[in-house]
């Protein structure tokens, strides 16, 4: 059976995940007119600085996910951000989906704060200047130019809840390389934290780690707090009724086997519009008999 996934069109993306690539495109386009206009960088306001630098705020752990690079920086996350993200809001809905997609982004910027001040430590307790470019700054001006931007860690939480939730869907890497979403995920978030320990480009590599980090915790905590994952004791309390055997469904459960039936009956009734009913296996036919009974 085919199993690969298909994202959908923007006319149809949930109410969420539609406005998140607008405001993101707006901010975009934003930052272009203000540095056109009045000469006036927006990352320096509504960018993340260090947490120690004079130029931070609270406000920008928020802000800093609106902000991009440049246009590729900005293309890439919101291309993943419609690609995965419509089924999982469609799946949890939009204030789940909404509180996911911050508590991700919030969390990745904690942990690029966490790791900027391990690095930083010896810098601001040692030293006065530094030395940049051929220039001596001093250390107040070198840590106000350090300032993160982007949605990649609130983009990469959402990459990983969607591989939790439909780990065996196919995805093509680069358009081209089918592989199952489980092992595009777990191979990324090896990527990142391997690219964090030796990379030394200007990429917030922990950042991205910090966001998947952040969004497996949030993910084990409504599965627990649901019953999802609470432990099955199945002691009788007498030979005639198993008082756990009929524990309802957590609404984690509840709504993925829901989406995963929906997208099946999906990919069914593609295979008979093209082969006809006929061209269905015995356990698909039973499949659709089922779900009828429940509708």
């Amino acid at each position: 059976m085919d199993n690969q996934f298909r994202p959908q069109g923007f006319s149809i993306l949930p109410l969420v995940v539609k406005n998140l690539l607008i405001i993101n495109g707006i901010f975009f386009l934003a930052s272009i007119a203000f540095e056109y206009v009045w000469r006036i960088d927006l990352s320096d306001y509504l960018g993340l600085h260090y947490i120690g630098a004079s130029d931070f705020r609270p406000y920008q752990f928020v802000t800093y996910m609106f902000m991009h690079g440049n246009f590729a920086h900005l293309f890439f996350n919101m291309f993943a951000l419609w690609m995965f993200g419509n089924s999982l809001e469609n799946t949890w809905g939009p204030k789940r989906f909404l509180i996911f997609y911050f508590v991700c982004g919030i969390g990745a910027g904690l942990t690029q704060e966490l790791v900027q001040y391990i690095q930083l430590s010896d810098i601001i307790e040692n030293y006065q200047n530094v030395k940049l470019n051929g220039r001596i700054i001093s250390v107040e001006e070198y840590l106000n130019m350090l300032t993160t931007v982007g949605a990649s860690g609130a983009v990469y939480g959402i990459l990983l809840a969607f591989g939790m939730m439909w780990p065996n869907s196919r995805i093509y890497l680069y358009f081209v390389i089918p592989i199952k979403t489980k092992w595009f995920v777990l191979i990324y978030g090896l990527i990142e934290l391997f690219s964090g320990f030796s990379s030394v480009d200007n990429v917030a590599h922990f950042a991205h780690v910090g966001g998947m980090v952040f969004g497996l915790a949030l993910i084990l905590y409504w599965r627990y707090h649901e019953g999802g994952w609470r432990p099955k004791f199945n002691i009788k309390f007498n030979k005639f009724k198993d008082f756990t055997d009929g524990r309802p469904k957590s609404d984690w459960d509840y709504n993925k086997e829901k989406a995963d039936d929906d997208k099946r009956i999906d990919e069914i009734l593609d295979k008979i519009s093209k082969g006809g009913y006929d061209s269905l296996t015995s356990e698909e036919k039973e499949f659709l008999f089922r779900q009828s009974k429940k509708n």
